[in-house]
């Protein structure tokens, strides 16, 4: 059976607005599963999963279980270099988000899918990887590092080019992936990226020596999304 679910591209929009967006859609999913709970299933209310993706002004978000001392710079300079910062309910550590990275946000049922976290995890690493592939870039995982990475088996090269973490309460899931497709990579210069001080991180543009169309990563990221959840996309 494939699952609904629609999809919105935000363009690009400031963090606390997108921000609040999830957690209305968050708490809609979360509403109607506990009114369905205790109804037979013809009474019960449809309930629709969400998909967004979108790009951020210049910020940095900080998961509850990172450190604040992963920023490597005062709220001063922060404000200079035209960011935000915000401490945020994902789980990770600090990352950046930016004008060229593509950010998604699934808000879904994983029951619906009948998904684990570490499965929903590792199927968001697939997406990218399987979409880095058709662009002929090889990516994989970092061994107790989520995200995807390049070059993962030589300590000296391991570049991570998507962030992941994520929030996932009764199933339900909110944040996501951060996307490197054409990023100002200097922006991760004054973090320590997902709390890492010996690893490096890079982008579509970087790998391949050009600036990458946006709309077309968008396109293949979200065949492929499509394809592993197994959903019935809408927009």
């Amino acid at each position: 059976m494939k699952y609904k679910i629609l999809f919105k591209d935000l363009g690009q929009i400031g963090f606390q607005e997108a921000w609040d967006y999830q957690k209305n859609l968050f708490h809609q999913i979360m509403e109607i599963k506990s009114n369905n709970r205790d109804l037979p299933i013809c009474e019960q209310t449809e309930n629709y999963n969400f998909f967004l993706l979108c790009e951020h002004p210049h910020v940095y978000t900080l998961g509850k279980s990172g450190s604040e001392a992963n920023l490597l710079i005062n709220q001063e300079l922060l404000a200079s270099k035209g960011a935000e910062f915000y401490k945020i309910d994902r789980g990770g550590d600090i990352t950046y988000h930016g004008p060229g990275q593509i950010v998604g946000y699934p808000i879904l049922d994983l029951e619906n899918v009948e998904m684990g976290v570490k499965q929903y995890i590792y199927t968001l690493e697939e997406v990218i990887i399987n979409t880095l592939d058709e662009f002929h870039i090889k990516a994989s995982r970092l061994e107790n590092a989520t995200g995807v990475w390049i070059d993962p088996e030589d300590p000296l090269k391991a570049r991570k080019i998507c962030a992941i973490g994520v929030k996932v309460s009764r199933y339900v899931t909110m944040h996501g992936f951060a996307f490197n497709v054409n990023t100002d990579l200097h922006y991760y210069d004054y973090i320590n990226p997902c709390g890492f001080t010996d690893k490096g991180v890079t982008s579509m543009e970087k790998e391949l020596g050009k600036k990458q169309d946006m709309e077309k990563v968008k396109i293949v990221l979200l065949q492929n999304f499509n394809d592993l959840f197994g959903f019935s996309l809408r927009d």
